[in-house]
């Protein structure tokens, strides 16, 4: 009785294709990460090791807590000049990434100053705080 298989293809192929898409993967990680490290040590070369949000500055010892963000958010965009960097430190760095998501899925969005204006907060906690204190002195 002959063995049924199951699937696709000559017995096998699936491991061959895995590993050349392993080797795909792995030359793209590669890639990346020299990319990576060569704008990071050039913006290292040309700005100042300060957080260019929160002022904080930076040493040999803890300069691994500074980042490089791209400012246009395209981490392929890498002039020569660091025109679309800016280092930034790990909490500031987080921070414009979750800024910026949520201006994608659009929170934090305005459309104008009239949506600001219909935005504004309306509830007033100390409105009634002058007759609550004076009730408790008598």
């Amino acid at each position: 009785m002959p063995i049924k298989r199951h699937g696709r293809g000559k017995p096998g192929a699936g491991k061959a294709s895995s590993t050349k898409l392993d080797q795909i993967v792995a030359k793209a990680n590669q890639a990346r990460d020299e990319r990576m490290r060569g704008y990071r040590e050039q913006s290292l070369k040309i700005h100042p090791w300060v957080c260019g949000r929160c002022g904080r500055e930076f040493t040999r010892e803890n300069l691994h807590e500074l980042t490089v963000h791209h400012k246009d958010h395209n981490h392929d965009n890498n002039s020569p000049d660091g025109s679309n960097w800016e280092n930034l430190c790990l909490y500031c760095h987080d921070n414009e990434h979750a800024r910026h998501a949520d201006l994608v899925r659009g929170q934090g969005f305005s459309l104008g100053e009239t949506e600001a204006k219909d935005r504004t907060a309306t509830h007033k906690p100390f409105a009634d705080l002058k007759d609550i204190l004076t009730v408790k002195k008598k």
